[in-house]
């Protein structure tokens, strides 16, 4: 689009990345096994074996000890499995993964559901739900009261974590010293610090992928609501597509049934003042401050459901709510065609439903992808990982399942969501 602006990195690279501020290798990395014990559960699909063999290649060569994978075609699900490689447990269909960003399109979600009930308008600007006041002896931009919802949702607040170098959902320690609270922070916390802190565009003018504005639009739906983050998203969007699976993640504990998390390096935890150097998926980053930009643990079988969610003749939103998910910003538009809707990229194609809608996640610990084509497929994929000493992408996930799903000449008949979803 003529005028688009966009920060320096490729936004795209920056759609579902999040660091964990500095990180250094661990000692000693992530070993490779002298033998591979790969195990795999759920039931086989001898058609659909391209997907397996895809997942068998893509983890093995990187050293991933978990993973999973489900795929919908028409509606029904035809695919869902766990996989483990040289891992200590076993790996279910049901397991449950962080899924990092992948967190985003709830949150949008949420606030879409809102304003469906008349509860809010997406035009409304975050001064009418949140207190700006900043810390003692700062002022606020005067642009912050320009910051709607729909521009949080879709990434034009104004922050930009590239060109100041500054996202503080990775930066606890630099807060935490200028407020004088302790760690681990709340999420006041982060909101207050920055509410003493220029904007770098003016709201509206310029793509910048902001975790703190998903941090923001959480706590909206709190104000608005009158419930917790989490509760509202489990009763109003979870509990009617029968999902119970999902829920926030934990720092270090984990819930029952969630997998362990790996990666090759450590940093200093957050979680005090204490500097401890700890693994990276277990305290270099908040999961309480995480909540509605990237803290949600799911099964891949529930991202797949939630993903139904957004197909014609949904039970939860109807046809003018999910029009505002995917529709056209006025900025941002990628010179390949596809841009940010509300908690989902989308990138226009020729038939179908006109178009494919993807999010990616990234943490310490985790990778994750949910994919909607244009042509009746979906498929979410997780690993417990996003780093190993090869220094293979893991991004390239996307475009081996894409060619895994060329591959399936006849798709089944069979549906196994009654099988997830009593």
């Amino acid at each position: 689009m003529d005028g688009m602006k966009v920060s320096r990195r490729t936004f795209g690279k920056l759609v579902g990345a999040a660091g964990a501020g500095t990180l250094v290798a661990a000692t000693g990395g992530t070993p490779a096994a002298a033998a591979t014990t790969w195990t795999a559960t759920g039931t086989a699909v001898t058609a659909l074996r391209s997907f397996d063999d895809t997942m068998k290649s893509f983890m093995q060569a990187r050293g991933i000890s978990a993973g999973q994978l489900a795929v919908t075609y028409q509606g029904r699900l035809v695919l869902a499995r766990g996989y483990g490689n040289n891992s200590p447990e076993t790996i279910q269909p049901t397991s449950l993964f962080r899924v990092a960003s992948v967190s985003k399109s709830l949150t949008a979600a949420a606030l879409v559901r809102l304003a469906q009930d008349g509860k809010l308008t997406l035009g409304d600007s975050i001064a009418k739900h949140l207190d700006l006041t900043p810390p003692p002896g700062q002022a606020v931009d005067p642009r912050l009261s320009s910051v709607t919802l729909w521009r949080l949702l879709q990434h034009t607040g104004g922050w930009d974590r590239d060109q100041t170098a500054f996202d503080p959902l990775f930066k606890d320690r630099i807060i935490a010293q200028a407020l004088g609270v302790p760690m681990e922070l709340h999420h006041a916390d982060v909101i207050r610090f920055m509410n003493g802190q220029p904007l770098v565009h003016n709201p509206g003018s310029t793509v910048s992928y902001s975790n703190y504005g998903y941090l923001l639009a959480g706590r909206v739906v709190e104000a608005v609501s009158g419930l917790p983050y989490e509760t509202y998203v489990k009763q109003k969007l979870l509990a009617p597509l029968k999902i119970t699976r999902m829920a926030s993640g934990w720092t270090i504990a984990r819930h029952s049934g969630e997998v362990g998390y790996r990666s090759q390096y450590s940093g200093p935890t957050v979680l005090d003042g204490s500097g401890s150097t700890v693994p990276a998926p277990y305290g270099t980053f908040s999961m309480r401050l995480q909540d509605a930009n990237g803290g949600w643990i799911a099964s891949a079988v529930d991202l797949v459901r939630w993903a139904s969610a957004f197909d014609t003749g949904s039970t939860l939103f109807n046809a003018t709510s999910l029009g505002r998910v995917f529709a056209v910003p006025t900025v941002g538009v990628n010179a390949n065609g596809w841009y940010y809707g509300l908690g989902w990229q989308v990138r226009p194609v020729s038939g179908g439903t006109g178009r494919n809608t993807w999010h990616t996640g990234s943490l310490p610990g985790t990778y994750s992808l949910l994919v909607r084509t244009y042509h009746g497929m979906s498929w979410a994929v997780v690993f417990n990982q996003r780093d190993d000493p090869s220094g293979l992408s893991y991004s390239e996930i996307d475009s081996a399942l894409w060619t895994a799903s060329r591959a399936v000449s006849s798709w089944p008949s069979h549906n196994l969501w009654s099988t997830y979803f009593a």
